[in-house]
């Protein structure tokens, strides 16, 4: 039984978990291909993998999220989003597990900005990046603060024995843009201005032009990730945007793959082709170490 069991174990090597929670839902992709949506788990082998979520946006575009996780055999690797319209104003964290032996728990936090506060249990600990060994194997709540940016708590379980890390990107505060607050410019009366959506990354590499607001019309034509087109008009009861994808060609995208963005001066009167990107979360199922 021993050795079969050990044979076993060589053929078919023990698995990591991924959980994954975003807010709002959103769709999951995992290298490259659609597995579900938050909140969503699963097991893969060990190794590198690509994590993106393009999120459920039926008001205002969100930026969608993309990331190299790393998964560890034998560990669950947590993985939450919280989107706002940019990268700026998203947040979340990446939590997982590296065994180091010993019978302490250590806790190592990595921040965006670096030089965040960080405090467990409400004792402030030091500022990012910071590693706190000699804990005892218990529940902690984290707390990950920084001026300018919207502070991010939750609860983390750390495991004697293992290394629990946690990558925590804070949302930056409306008016704060990387940390450093702008204050607010008068509008000067001037030209004309034009308002444009930028596609977003799509997992097909294009976006498709619509005759009505819905997805069951018919096509008109595609448009590329990056490039911007101006605005016509918005649809009220869908969100969706009629553009200008061709010169004196119309039609509508969907706003869950395109943003407006800032207006513009008028310069010419033709579609200009010019990615986008990627929660304060409430407390939800922590990293286990399985070992």
């Amino acid at each position: 039984i021993t050795i079969s069991f050990l044979v076993l174990r060589l053929i078919k090597p023990p698995k990591a978990a991924l959980l994954v929670e975003s807010s709002p839902n959103s769709t999951a992709f995992v290298n490259g291909e659609q597995v579900g949506r938050t909140p969503y788990e699963g097991e893969f082998s060990a190794g590198e993998v690509v994590i993106k979520l393009i999120p459920d946006s039926f008001e205002s575009p969100l930026a969608p999220y993309q990331s190299t996780v790393d998964l560890v055999a034998g560990i669950k690797t947590v993985v939450r989003r919280s989107f706002g319209d940019t990268d700026d104003t998203s947040a979340g964290e990446v939590v997982s597990f590296e065994r180091i032996g010993g019978d302490k728990a250590s806790l190592s936090v990595i921040s965006i900005p670096d030089g965040a506060q960080v405090s467990l249990d409400s004792q402030t600990r030091g500022r990012t990046p910071i590693k706190i060994t000699d804990l005892e194997t218990k529940e902690y709540h984290l707390e990950v603060a920084a001026d300018g940016y919207q502070k991010r708590d939750f609860v983390v379980k750390a495991v004697s024995g293992y290394l629990l890390t946690a990558e925590v990107k804070l949302a930056a505060q409306p008016g704060n843009v990387e940390g450093v607050t702008t204050p607010e410019v008068p509008e000067e009366p001037t030209e004309e201005t034009v308002e444009k959506v930028k596609i977003l990354t799509t997992p097909t590499g294009f976006l498709r032009v619509r005759q009505e607001p819905t997805t069951q019309s018919v096509e008109l034509g595609q448009v590329v990730p990056g490039e911007e087109y101006i605005l016509l008009a918005i649809d009220e009861k869908s969100g969706w945007f009629k553009i200008e994808y061709e010169t004196d060609k119309e039609g509508w995208v969907t706003n869950q793959y395109a943003r407006k963005v800032e207006n513009n001066p008028e310069a010419s009167p033709s579609p200009s082709p010019s990615p986008t990107p990627i929660p304060k979360a409430s407390p939800s199922p922590t990293p286990i170490a399985t070992p």
